[in-house]
């Protein structure tokens, strides 16, 4: 029971970013066969907690819980225990919180799952986020260039037993060639031509990404700020089909 959930048949992940329980109920009502599943981020988990958690999952979408864990081994792997039974799909940490995190939040999830009785989540390791450029990263004193940073990252996740990252899709091609074809690629930033980069600075449309080799898309204000957002989820459809086929 503690394998890890299977891939969506989808590839898009849409990132329902609100505080609000009734918006995100309405969301997920209306993208239901539209998408791949949902990504929860901190703005929902803060606001709603395991609960709203549990209702969105009555909507039977696959959930990606987006909380980018970071801090000492036992509290992630405490938290992790904790999370582990609401049964989601994807779960994220920071890459940076270095390898004894990583591995106790390994340990805790495989361990969790078999208590529960439910199937593992497949744990996701941040890189480099994609509001960040090469001058925010010499900021914080890291390497300016983003791709070796989240290299550097990847490398570690993989070999803490991780099943993937998170990654710009700038990324991809590198990362694909480096850490082969059975590790995860989750790339956010996602916009389609027609809309806006918002805060995004490293950002690429959903046809691209997929074909570099990305294994799940995460698009949110393309689709959750549009008028009609199940018509944006449709149009994106298309513009992959030809991409998977």
């Amino acid at each position: 029971m503690s394998q890890p959930n299977p891939i969506a048949p989808s590839p898009v992940f849409c990132a329902v970013d609100t505080p609000s329980m009734d918006a995100a109920d309405h969301l997920a009502r209306r993208l239901r066969d539209l998408v791949g599943g949902l990504k929860l981020g901190l703005e929902f988990f803060g606001a709603n907690g395991p609960e709203g958690v549990r209702r969105i999952a009555e909507h039977g979408h696959p959930l990606f819980l987006d909380l980018k864990l970071h801090d000492i081994p036992n509290t992630v792997a405490s938290a992790v225990r904790a999370l582990v039974p609401l049964e989601f799909s994807y779960l994220t940490l920071h890459a940076a919180g270095g390898r004894a995190m990583l591995e106790a939040a390994v340990q805790a999830a495989r361990e969790a799952a078999e208590e529960a009785h439910v199937t593992r989540p497949r744990l996701l390791g941040v890189t480099v986020l994609t509001s960040l450029d090469e001058s925010d990263l010499h900021d914080l004193g890291q390497d300016p260039s983003a791709t070796r940073q989240a290299d550097r990252l990847a490398f570690l996740a993989q070999d803490a037993g991780l099943d993937g990252v998170v990654c710009s899709a700038h990324e991809i091609a590198h990362l694909r060639r480096r850490h082969g074809p059975d590790f995860l690629l989750v790339v956010p930033g996602i916009r389609p031509s027609w809309s806006t980069h918002d805060d995004q600075k490293r950002v690429t449309t959903p046809a691209e990404a997929l074909g570099l080799g990305a294994n799940l898309l995460v698009i949110g204000r393309p689709i959750t700020r549009a008028t009609d957002p199940a018509e944006a989820a449709r149009q994106i459809a298309e513009e992959l089909a030809g991409v998977e086929s």
